[in-house]
């Protein structure tokens, strides 16, 4: 092996640990454990919601740890609710998201004419977690995804790039570190601003016509950072700050997708914003 091998796979290393560090400790393996009623294929959405919502779980997630508590959120709801995994490599079992975005963006699309098909609906609604909110958009520009989508709402989405806390402005002083991470875990290398992925993904602007955009944000974020980067610019986009609705709020990455009520009443209002209700901090109870 060559020296600076030696000396920066640590750092390559060390952006994947601060990765995991940040996302929920898997708890089963996504294609054996229980889904708490969501992907049900005989699910036929109602007149009230009309589309069925696919989740899109982040880098590290799975189609179920990632979705444990905002599945049965809405389903409980009344909405026909799936999920899906992608971006899997080989011999890593549970954390999925780590392939290359755009070949991850084409399971989506799969996925999503799957659920279609399967419930007659004509549009689906997404809701996805960082790497989940920013990969769709890929499908919506490039793979035709537009016109079989009616919304895409991002919690944490990664739009402009994950720096993990600055982490990622490093990489310029340990030549070899992008080209190590990019060998070993291509997702994570298409999330560093500046990739050429994301460069393909923003240039001509943020959105496409024809979908509806929300973006929910929390400014303790620790990974798609700054926060302000994960906002989209457009005619049809909602961006939301969690501490505008409830300046209690403390969540951060993780915690915005995975156990916080007032982030998923701004989800079931970004869903049907016909009777979307104000979100407060009372929104936790509700």
């Amino acid at each position: 092996m060559l020296p600076w091998k030696r000396v920066f796979r640590p750092l390559a290393a060390l952006l994947l640990t601060a990765a995991v560090a940040v996302v929920p400790a898997a708890t089963a393996r996504a294609a054996t454990a229980p889904s708490s009623g969501w992907n049900d294929y005989s699910c036929k959405p109602s007149t009230t919601h009309p589309r069925p919502v696919v989740l899109v779980h982040g880098t590290l997630g799975n189609s179920v740890d990632n979705w444990l508590a905002l599945a049965p959120y809405l389903k409980h709801r009344g909405y026909c609710v799936f999920s899906l995994d992608y971006g899997q490599l080989t011999g890593v079992p549970v954390f999925y998201g780590l392939g290359p975005i755009d070949k991850s963006a084409e399971q989506l699309s799969a996925f999503v004419d799957k659920v279609l098909a399967a419930t007659g609906a004509a549009k689906a609604d997404l809701v996805g977690h960082s790497q989940g909110g920013m990969m769709p958009r890929y499908y919506l520009r490039f793979l035709g995804g537009a016109a079989k989508v009616n919304a895409l709402v991002g919690l944490a989405p990664d739009n402009h790039g994950a720096t993990l806390s600055g982490l990622t402005h490093l990489l310029p002083y340990f030549p070899g570190a992008a080209y190590l991470i990019k060998a070993a875990t291509p997702g994570l290398a298409d999330q560093i601003p500046g990739s050429a992925f994301l460069t393909k993904l923003n240039a001509g602007g943020d959105t496409v016509p024809g979908v509806h955009y929300t973006v929910i944000a929390t400014k303790y974020d620790e990974v798609a950072t700054p926060w302000r980067s994960q906002y989209l610019s457009g005619p049809d986009v909602h961006n939301v700050l969690l501490q505008d609705l409830c300046p209690l709020d403390l969540s951060e990455h993780v915690a915005i997708a995975l156990f916080d009520r007032i982030a998923f009443h701004e989800v079931a209002n970004a869903l049907d914003p016909a009777h979307a209700r104000t979100t407060t901090c009372a929104s936790a109870f509700s």
